[in-house]
């Protein structure tokens, strides 16, 4: 017996006697420890002591199951230490009972399975965080069999646990990946870790995601690698963000670009189109020359509408809406155009004079026959002759012509419209080819075209028309674009070169930082009887301009310029002298150049590139009535 008790005082569990009210009799040194009451302290006291107070009727539950000569086996619950803090208990409870089977109390072991019960909280809780991870997380053996597999994973690949457990992980293997999981294998058994690896993967149902792969040794005890985890992030999503991020910083890039050659170009067409227009005004009426210095400005006039353009897409211009004839248009450019295309292709016009104008931007307009007609050449092949037939005509827009025309999917308003068709006899397009080509960058050519037809769509929705294609292969390719009519009446151009008063002499300073467009604005100025002196940039103009304040009537002043740029040079012009009259010379847009400067005593703006008589037009306007 000495031996027994001994056994029972040492025990790490709580060893506890009591009657059957559930009066503690004895308290063993295992129940001091996990309780914190001395014997002296729990003897003679009711087990209560130790139940929380959420758990008032547990004690009595159990006793009347020991009163009825049950047994309470390793039943969990909570119980409540000397100082207050809840413990997990596993609690085993028998009934005593005498020689002659009399039931006289119960027995009670406690163990103490706080730590245990933490532990696989813990367990619990990571298994729950695995099992609900958005990402896939995977474990599988050295040879790529797949032991488990969370619901991440078959969000990620699309394969149910049981579809995939005991398979090899190259079931996710792209068919141009057939190593990769072999590779990363290896440097797994090497035990390297694999983080952030980013490939391939393929799901169920045969789709190709982008996932970001970290792929670490298991471990056993001792360890040893017995395995790896595979914890896979779809990343699909992020790189088609960073494609479009991408994307757009390579148009920002254009945008920047095509600014800077726009300006950059307008400098040069001021040269041509001023020094052509000087030496038209220098020939006689009759002579041959005359007709080749038309031809120049003409041209000069159209490369200063493709800048205008660039200018727009780099958010530098303003497109300028008047009244016009697209048939006129169209033959305006029809020169142009016709050296555009190969020499296997005919170019033929079929255009009516007597439709409706539209309100439009006019380069913007002939950019939109320029693309489609050069798309339609473009079509027929090198070997062929082929033709390319552009028309003009009217489209009455009903709700039928809409539905069954137009499919219904547009924002016309019902209305007549001016239509615009160009038919190639190339190759024609298939459907698919034709569900992408109003794609930015999208080309069927072996080099690609920029914006392409994604840009002729998107001017003519700026216009408030609609494009209609019809195509098959091997029959060839018609665009058929319609635009708003309206029953405004074109204003008359006005022809020749109108005369002007001869200057007085009036002193014009120019100030600009290309050399062609000081020579060119001194010819043309001098042309008319003014007086020109000219500065390389703003902080040499605003130098001149203090020692010739008095002097100088009018100050024609670009607008971008290394050192000092034209705004700070107006600035300090102005502290100099209040009231002069300075005309702004800018290659951008009157609105976008303007806009700085507004309410604060501008006196004109002139657009690069300006002929002579424009420019001599602009100064004697200024000289005359000096504000904006």
């Amino acid at each position: 017996m000495a031996h027994l008790a001994a056994i029972v005082e040492s025990s790490e569990d709580a060893i506890i006697s009591k009657t059957l009210d559930g009066i503690i009799l004895s308290w063993n040194s295992g129940a001091e420890r996990i309780y914190g009451y001395t014997s002296g302290e729990a003897i003679g006291k009711p087990m209560t002591l130790v139940l929380p107070d959420d758990r008032p009727n547990e004690e009595t539950e159990i006793l009347e199951r020991i009163q009825r000569g049950e047994r309470v086996e390793h039943f969990e619950t909570v119980r409540k230490t000397k100082s207050g803090d809840l413990i997990d208990v596993s609690l085993t409870i028998s009934p005593i009972r005498d020689k002659h089977g009399r039931l006289i109390g119960a027995s009670h072991v406690a163990r103490n399975v706080t730590d245990r019960k933490q532990i696989e909280l813990r367990l619990e809780q990571l298994a729950a965080i695995v099992s609900f991870a958005e990402d896939a997380i995977i474990s599988k053996t050295l040879e790529g069999i797949i032991l488990t597999w969370n619901l991440g994973a078959e969000r990620v690949y699309g394969y149910s646990a049981s579809e995939v457990a005991g398979k090899p992980m190259t079931l996710l293997l792209p068919e141009d990946r057939p190593n990769e999981e072999t590779e990363i294998l290896g440097r797994i058994r090497r035990g390297e870790r694999v983080e952030h690896f980013e490939t391939v993967r393929k799901t169920k149902s045969g789709d190709l995601i982008d996932v970001s792969l970290t792929i670490s040794p298991i471990r056993d005890s001792g360890g040893r690698i017995i395995g790896a985890s595979h914890v896979a992030r779809n990343v699909t999503e992020r790189r088609q963000l960073e494609d479009q991020l991408r994307h757009t910083q390579k148009l920002e890039s254009l945008g920047v670009l095509a600014g800077g050659v726009a300006h950059d170009f307008n400098n040069l067409l001021t040269g041509i189109l001023g020094n052509a227009s000087l030496a038209l005004e220098s020939v006689s009426g009759h002579h041959p020359i005359r007709s080749l210095l038309r031809d120049v400005i003409s041209a000069s006039e159209r490369a200063s509408h493709l800048t205008r353009q660039l200018l727009a897409y780099a958010g530098k211009g303003r497109f300028v809406i008047e009244a016009l004839n697209v048939s006129a248009l169209v033959r305006e450019i029809s020169t142009l155009v016709q050296t555009s295309i190969p020499k296997n292709v005919q170019l033929r016009l079929e255009l009516r004079d007597d439709i409706p104008l539209v309100h439009g931007d006019a380069s913007q307009i002939q950019q939109i026959v320029m693309n489609l007609v050069i798309n339609g050449a473009e079509a027929i092949a090198p070997n062929e002759n082929g033709t390319v037939l552009v028309t003009t005509g009217l489209q009455n827009v009903d709700d039928h012509y809409m539905l069954s025309t137009l499919g219904g999917s547009t924002e016309l308003v019902a209305g007549t419209y001016v239509s615009l068709e160009v038919h190639d006899t190339g190759c024609g397009m298939d459907e698919e080819t034709l569900n992408r080509i109003f794609d930015p960058f999208f080309t069927t050519k072996f080099l690609g075209r920029g914006l392409g037809l994604a840009a002729v769509q998107g001017i003519v929705r700026g216009h408030k028309g609609t494009m209609k294609v019809y195509s098959r292969p091997g029959k060839g390719t018609t665009f058929k674009v319609l635009f708003p009519a309206t029953a405004e009446t074109a204003k008359i151009k006005k022809t020749g070169l109108p005369s002007l008063d001869t200057a007085k002499g009036e002193l014009v300073l120019v100030i600009d930082d290309e050399a062609i467009i000081r020579r060119t604005a001194k010819s043309m100025l001098e042309r008319y009887g003014y007086t020109i002196v000219f500065a390389e940039n703003g902080k040499e103009g605003v130098e001149l301009f203090q020692v010739l304040a008095d002097k100088v009537s009018v100050v024609l002043l670009d607008m971008t310029m290394p050192v000092m740029n034209g705004e700070e040079a107006f600035r300090q012009l102005k502290a100099v002298k209040p009231d002069v009259r300075v005309i702004l010379s800018s290659g951008y847009n009157e609105v976008e150049a303007v806009r700085r400067f507004t309410g604060k005593g501008l006196a004109g703006f002139i657009q690069k590139p300006y002929s002579a008589i424009a420019l001599a037009e602009k100064v004697r306007a200024v000289v005359e009535n000096p504000l904006l």
